[in-house]
């Protein structure tokens, strides 16, 4: 299994971006997906998350500004980004896991793409 995690770069506070997470060899939609981010120095913490189901959770720094969504027929994940401050600056992890553990722990995910950084200038 592998996750391409895209989209990430340099915006300024207030502006957008849109991250992907495209997989190869799991199919998204039969299993949890999961944004996280970790800025310097600080740990990895959970963004959002869209069940098999498509249900969607955001935490709550994001909640209002983020947008998870699904494509199934590209297998991808998309992390819409809007109203951006300078403390979404991170990596941007995605990650896949399985139906039925909790989303909010890393622990619960068992492949993780290799990170898209996203700065936002003040």
């Amino acid at each position: 299994v592998q996750l391409q995690a895209s989209g990430g770069g340099l915006v300024q506070a207030g502006g957008s971006l849109r991250l992907s997470c495209a997989a190869s060899r799991r199919t998204l939609s039969s299993y949890g997906v999961g944004w996280f981010r970790q800025a310097p120095g600080k740990e990895r913490e959970f963004v959002a998350a869209i069940s098999w189901s498509g249900g969607s959770t955001y935490a709550d720094s994001v909640k209002g500004r983020f947008t998870i969504s699904r494509d199934d027929a590209k297998n991808t994940v998309y992390l819409q980004m809007k109203s951006l401050k300078s403390e979404d600056t991170a990596v941007y992890y995605c990650a896949t896991g399985a139906p039925g553990r909790s989303i909010y722990s890393i622990y619960s995910y068992d492949y993780w793409g290799q990170g898209t950084q996203v700065t936002v200038s003040s």
